[in-house]
């Protein structure tokens, strides 16, 4: 795993060989966007440790979707150290293990790269202390709030924090080389229309479950790449 500094002393990439998390810090407390996979937990509380940190500060884990490579230590970790999950309304069965992942509807070009990432350890069912609606508060970051951002998956949430000008987009979006609507939709044409209104939100920093973040010119880009992409 790599931990990568996105903003100074607020927010870290954690970076797994397929997926990412991302570390926010407020002022004695500490909230995780996404998890990892179910291997993960070690290595984000050593993480969250080499920042000089504590991982028992940790409050909040919001995840974006209910995919293996973002929910799988969500369950260890708020087990160990108190932390509330937080999960869409349609995608909280899913993390649960109530029912089965959706499948999604794949195009040519993405069943090889569908195939590589179920090589993926799969996450255990884990709890959701909160089922969260568009526009729910999320208790951190000054005012952050869920974006329902449905097509990936039905319960996919972006995160903005306006005050900060940053955007988690989950896996809605991706910057995998060039950046593009995330690959796996359920329903691609929601979520061309989930990427066109998280690119409104214009933000300063966009955070994406796959790809480095975008810090410069961001708003731009990510208008521009939500206009181009084809139905």
């Amino acid at each position: 795993m790599d931990l990568v500094e996105v903003l100074p002393n607020r927010l870290h990439m954690l970076r797994f060989p397929i997926g990412q998390a991302y570390l926010w810090q407020d002022d004695g407390a500490l909230t995780l966007i996404d998890s990892g996979n179910a291997e993960s937990a070690a290595e984000i509380e050593g993480a969250i440790r080499s920042l000089g940190l504590e991982p028992d500060r940790l409050e909040r884990i919001v995840l974006t979707h209910c995919h293996r490579d973002h929910v799988g230590a969500a369950g260890e970790l708020a087990a160990r150290w108190g932390a509330r999950v937080l999960a869409h309304r349609l995608d909280a069965p899913v993390i649960r293990g109530e029912l089965p992942v959706p499948e999604p509807v794949l195009l040519d070009w993405e069943i090889p790269l569908y195939e590589h990432g179920l090589t993926v350890p799969e996450a255990p069912p884990t709890p959701v202390d909160e089922e969260l609606e568009d526009g729910d508060a999320l208790g951190f970051g000054d005012g952050a709030y869920a974006v329902h951002a449905p097509g990936h998956t039905d319960g996919s949430i972006g995160v903005h924090l306006p005050r900060h000008g940053v955007l988690f987009t989950g896996d809605c979006v991706a910057a995998v080389g060039p950046l593009m609507l995330g690959v796996f939709n359920v329903d691609r044409a929601r979520a061309i229309d989930s990427f066109r209104r998280l690119a409104a939100l214009s933000p300063d920093v966009a955070c994406f479950g796959h790809g480095d973040p975008l810090t410069a010119d961001t708003a731009a880009a990510l208008a521009k790449a939500a206009a181009d992409t084809p139905a």
